[in-house]
């Protein structure tokens, strides 16, 4: 079984909210910016169930449930007990005059977004499994959809059906990969995470993880992702060895697929790309990432991604 959150007794999946749309390009700032000037703060739901939402939003129901969970996925807004709040990642990316990404044009955000819902088990669990679990390079959706099954069965997960496993992975595989169809190309090509590559087309069923050095992934993002995932796994530890931070679920070589020489390039300079937060050592040919410092505020490190830029 994956280790990490799913070997967590406590952790349950999640396979829904999404209302089978993948992520589109504006939701997020829209989120953003109904929470921000929501007139009801304090009510229950508001912005996203108040009678008006269909035409504040300027889209269904359906889809203003989508973009409420995605918005909640990548933290631009939080839920605390029914009061919907503005997030950290949101106030990073869109607070006004300080945003550093309002319109979501730079690359950088994708790849935030992509860990966010890739990296963390809680409310995106297919995205989780496949990126951090599923062992196979090239697959089909029934062989994800039947995986996720098999772990519902293992961990007594009873109320998810058949049917929610089926959509969920629909909704994944269609989040990366242009499909092509005409029912389905609309959505397809506007959701936000395409343009990174992640999952190619192989055969009319077969899909491929693309592992690599990821040119486009900036080290301000890198550097999120890998004290991120340091404060999670390894909160007591001062020093990483490089398959650890290359296979291990929710590490970042594993939610970017960066292979493990691709991994080495970048950690080689990891002392002045992080500006002495991390420190690399290669004694002997044991090769490790040591923490230099801890910071307890990622953000710090993901605003190097977003200067001169």
């Amino acid at each position: 079984m994956c280790r990490g959150y799913l070997a967590r007794e406590e952790n349950k999946g999640k396979f829904a909210g999404h209302e089978t749309f993948p992520l589109r390009h504006l939701w997020l700032p829209k989120a953003y910016e109904k929470v921000a000037n929501n007139k009801n703060k304090n009510r229950r739901g508001s912005p996203f169930s108040d009678k008006d939402a269909i035409v504040s939003f300027g889209v269904g129901k359906n889809m203003v449930n989508s973009i409420r969970h995605w918005a909640l996925a990548c933290e631009v807004i939080k839920n605390n007990n029914g009061i919907f709040e503005l997030g950290d990642i949101g106030n990073f990316l869109f607070k006004p005059k300080t945003g550093k990404d309002p319109f979501m044009e730079r690359k950088a955000t994708l790849w935030l977004i992509h860990w966010m819902v890739a990296g963390r088990w809680e409310r995106t669990s297919t995205w989780y499994y496949a990126f951090n679990c599923f062992s196979e390079s090239k697959f089909e959706r029934e062989t994800i959809v039947k995986a996720i099954q098999n772990l519902r069965k293992n961990r007594g997960w009873k109320r998810i059906s058949d049917t929610t496993i089926r959509r969920d992975v629909e909704c994944f595989i269609r989040s990366y990969v242009y499909s092509g169809d005409q029912k389905t190309s609309e959505d397809s090509m506007e959701s936000v995470l395409l343009e990174l590559g992640l999952i190619r087309t192989v055969g009319t069923r077969l899909f491929e993880f693309n592992y690599g050095a990821k040119p486009s992934l900036p080290e301000g993002v890198f550097l999120y992702s890998l004290n991120e995932f340091w404060k999670v796994k390894l909160p007591n530890q001062n020093s990483a060895s490089v398959e650890a931070l290359t296979y291990s679920p929710g590490s970042p070589g594993r939610v970017f697929k960066i292979d493990e020489q691709s991994l080495v390039k970048r950690l080689v300079d990891i002392g002045k790309s992080s500006k002495g937060q991390f420190g690399w050592t290669d004694t002997s040919g044991i090769r490790n990432v040591a923490r230099l410092r801890k910071e307890k505020d990622s953000l710090k490190l993901l605003e190097l991604a977003y200067k001169n830029n």
